[in-house]
């Protein structure tokens, strides 16, 4: 399985393709916001002679479904992210503007719902979805047990955890969701976060202040 890491848009968010030696790939958090990230993208796509099988989210926050709308318009493939955040898709171009964002085209619906334990295959491989709420309350992380490695979203990051502040979000859940749903992983799990350096399961249990 091999995982390529984008980051984009003004709060450097943390794009990935993860695909393996099929070729297909899942696309998580699609967070291209202007037309040069996009072409980047689409690009990488085509250099790798790459097949878009589905286009997910670990949670719905603006930055993270940006390129939503570009994805479904350049592939023909709706996302799909956890019900309790589509809440989070309306009223995206106000939302955008308060941060300064100039766009004008509403989120992208979504065409599925993922839920707790959910296998999302694409080729030989295959991710499962886990509910981490807190940061939002329908969170997901995405989990390959074969290949040692976690999609943590917002949830977790290198020495720090998502913020908490926003609608719906709650600090002891989210603290509650990474002790019993995460922690729990092995130490040597890597975690690919949705903003900022990877890190493990492992040094986060040692060096994390906030667990």
């Amino acid at each position: 399985m091999t995982i390529k890491t984008f980051t984009f848009n003004p709060f450097q968010e943390n794009t990935y393709l993860v695909f393996d030696e099929t070729n297909e790939t899942v696309l998580i958090d699609a967070g291209c916001l202007q037309n040069p990230e996009k072409q980047l993208l689409k690009t990488f796509i085509e250099d790798k002679n790459l097949t878009i099988k589905r286009v997910i989210n670990t949670h719905l926050h603006l930055d993270h479904q940006f390129g939503n709308k570009f994805a479904f318009d350049t592939y023909g493939i709706a996302p799909e992210a956890c019900v309790a955040d589509e809440f989070l898709l309306e009223n995206v171009v106000a939302q955008a503007r308060s941060f300064g964002f100039p766009i004008d085209e509403e989120a992208q619906p979504l065409g599925a719902y993922i839920i707790e334990n959910q296998e999302i295959e694409f080729g030989n491989s295959s991710l499962k979805a886990i509910h981490v709420p807190g940061h939002s309350p329908g969170s997901m992380a995405f989990y390959s047990e074969k290949e040692g490695v976690l999609i943590a979203g917002d949830v977790l990051f290198q020495g720090s955890i998502g913020r908490t502040d926003l609608p719906q979000g709650d600090y002891a859940t989210l603290i509650l969701s990474i002790t019993k749903k995460l922690l729990i992983l092995p130490d040597s799990t890597v975690v690919y976060c949705g903003h900022g350096p990877t890190t493990t399961i492992g040094y986060e249990k040692k060096n994390n202040p906030y667990l």
